[in-house]
């Protein structure tokens, strides 16, 4: 378990929108070996066909690139696309798409990726292979039909009141690198990129970011938010050198509280990091939380050096459900599926267990006459 390591970037005061609240992240040094541009697809799907009639089909609205270089020297990408497009959504060939290929290699030191898409899958992939014991029934079941899909809902950027006008009306400061997206004071996401240039390019990119239920709420209900006010106390400064060090006190003090208070529940979390690629000296990483119930929480996927230092960095927030089901799964697995075992670490009875298995959507991992007899208020385990 990992914290994420945010050196190199402090956060610069806050601007206010209603109920969001940005928060500039400046980089002191940029990087230049490492660099991130937007790609846009105009008619990029992705279909699987499970097997049994039915279709999941995506739609990408963008891309990043990320190149890197040896010598610190960098050039735009140009002509790199996800897949080939078509003119007719009616004629995108129906294939299986495998995990690896939201991360695909563009050339020797270029690579394209679908932003968020990495965490939000390693997030539904989450012991869902099942059992590590496969009974004759679950697994006939599942060679079969396959494993049911799992489905969680989001919002898209656009549809978080307040977002676009935010993003529209306020200042791109000197050096910022990325920015902190608050709804009604509550983390939503974190975004960080290697170079001011990047962060030019893809800061209306949060707008097509995927964001909670949570977040949702937070920012339609949300009244206005409290906005950052300096206060110097005008009897202790007498020339221009002491109003300066007033004023830069004013920003460090801000800077520290940012990071303490309003991003301390994912500043200070430990995360489960799993490498998807190597970049040079780079790293493409997603995390996971612990799930720790009644906490917030976050997944993410970061970009990091050798020594773990974040070039690039995004996040979303998770809603209480989420958690929930993220808990369910990893206990189960600590647990080896055994669920007696499960439901004594969880101060549950077997028959509690498996009634919240079954409205977390995971009853198709139980067998059947345990279902049943569950919903008699029976445990027949």
């Amino acid at each position: 378990m990992t914290q994420l390591d945010l050196t190199g970037l402090t956060a610069a005061p806050a601007q206010v929108w209603g109920g969001i609240r940005l928060v500039p992240l400046v980089r002191e040094e940029p990087i230049t070996d490492l660099r991130l541009r937007r790609e846009l697809f105009g008619d990029a799907w992705m279909a699987v066909e499970p097997g049994d009639g039915t279709y999941y089909t995506s739609y990408i609205p963008h891309g990043f690139v990320a190149d890197w270089s040896r010598d610190g020297k960098w050039q735009a990408a140009y002509g790199t696309q996800l897949c080939d497009e078509y003119d007719d959504a009616d004629d995108v060939p129906v294939r299986a798409i495998p995990m690896r290929r939201l991360v695909q290699r563009a050339g020797s030191r270029r690579l394209r990726f679908l932003p968020l898409h990495l965490a939000l899958e390693g997030y539904l992939a989450l012991h869902f292979g099942g059992p590590s014991v496969l009974w004759e029934e679950w697994s006939a079941r599942a060679v079969r039909r396959g494993l049911t899909p799992r489905a969680e809902m989001a919002y898209a950027g656009a549809s978080v009141e307040g977002l676009d006008e935010a993003l529209r009306i306020f200042e791109i400061h000197p050096g910022q690198c990325g920015v902190m997206v608050y709804a009604a004071d509550a983390l939503a996401a974190a975004f960080v990129v290697p170079h001011p240039e990047d962060y030019r390019a893809l800061h209306a990119s949060l707008l097509q970011d995927l964001y909670g239920e949570l977040v949702y709420q937070h920012a339609y209900y949300s009244p206005p938010v409290r906005e950052f006010t300096a206060v110097i106390d005008d009897t202790r400064v007498s020339d221009l050198a002491g109003l300066r060090a007033a004023a830069l006190g004013q920003l460090s003090s801000w800077a520290g509280d940012h990071d303490r208070h309003l991003a301390g529940g994912l500043l200070d979390e430990s995360y489960q990091i799993t490498q998807l690629r190597r970049m040079g000296r780079y790293r493409l990483t997603r995390f996971l939380p612990p799930f720790a119930l009644h906490r917030e929480q976050h997944i993410g996927e970061a970009i990091t050096d050798l020594k773990g230092r974040v070039a690039y960095l995004k996040s979303m927030r998770l809603s209480e459900a989420q958690i929930r089901r993220g808990h369910l799964l990893s206990r189960l697995a600590h647990h080896d599926w055994n669920l007696e075992d499960t439901a004594a670490a969880l101060g549950a009875s077997p028959v509690e267990l498996v009634r919240r298995l079954r409205n977390a959507g995971f009853d198709g991992l139980l067998k059947r006459h345990v279902v049943e007899a569950a919903q008699r208020g029976r445990w027949d385990g």
